[in-house]
């Protein structure tokens, strides 16, 4: 029995070395770089030119005034008769010959359409 329990003993005491130490792995500002340089590429593709449409569709909308013709987001063709900016309406004549009106909120006009025909100011 005693033959036993040291055969044990010499065993537990073989495996029971520490393991070698395992190389330093990479660093983990390694990854902030490219991280970065993603952010700064998704900023530059979709944030920044989504930011300058809003702010050119914002100014659209401000310069807003009675007998502009404007077509709306679903594709209706009017003239403002009035802009009540502190109820976000406006108020479009569509039909001159029996004298339609609709009123929607400021920003579901598209674009404000030019005095010549081919003059037109895109939401864009």
């Amino acid at each position: 029995m005693n033959a036993l329990l040291f055969e044990s003993c010499v065993l537990l005491a073989q495996n029971g070395g520490a393991a070698p130490a395992a190389p330093p792995g990479p660093s983990p500002y390694g990854m902030l770089f490219p991280l970065a340089a993603i952010g700064l590429v998704f900023y530059l593709m979709l944030i920044r030119p989504q930011r300058r449409e809003q702010q050119t569709r914002e100014k659209l909308l401000e310069g807003l005034k009675k007998n502009d013709r404007v077509v709306t987001v679903g594709g209706i063709y009017g003239v403002v008769l009035n802009v009540r900016r502190e109820a976000d309406e406006v108020t479009l004549k569509v039909d001159e010959s029996s004298n339609t009106k609709l009123r929607v909120t400021v920003s579901s006009i598209s674009r404000i359409l030019g005095d010549e025909a081919g003059e037109t100011k895109p939401n864009t």
